[in-house]
């Protein structure tokens, strides 16, 4: 039986997505996926380093917390800015997210 991409694989597409729908150009430097598990759920945390730029960039990161980003089997429960310096004509952004697994 294929196995489709791990929610890592799909946050950074989901974001990459969204990005592009903004303007913004997305690069990800680093990005790290934990699997966790409750009693009711299990997903994934998520940390990744990303450089974005353009006009739209600073609008983009802030929206991230209310943006939607749909994915295949899994739901983005949450999405946050934690640190975000201006880089030359951009930003450089850490973002943490946790998604959980809908399929």
């Amino acid at each position: 039986m294929a196995r489709g991409p791990d929610a890592g694989t799909l946050v950074e597409r989901a974001l990459h997505q969204s990005a592009a729908r903004a303007g913004v150009s997305l690069t990800i430097a680093d990005a790290v996926a934990t699997r966790w598990a409750s009693a009711t759920f299990a997903g994934a945390r998520h940390v990744l380093d990303v450089e974005v730029a353009g006009d739209a960039a600073a609008a983009w990161l802030g929206g991230l917390a209310e943006a939607e980003l749909p994915m295949r089997g899994q739901l983005m429960a949450d999405c946050v800015v934690v640190r975000r310096a201006r880089r030359g004509d951009g930003f450089t952004a850490k973002i943490e997210a946790l998604t959980v697994e809908t399929a």
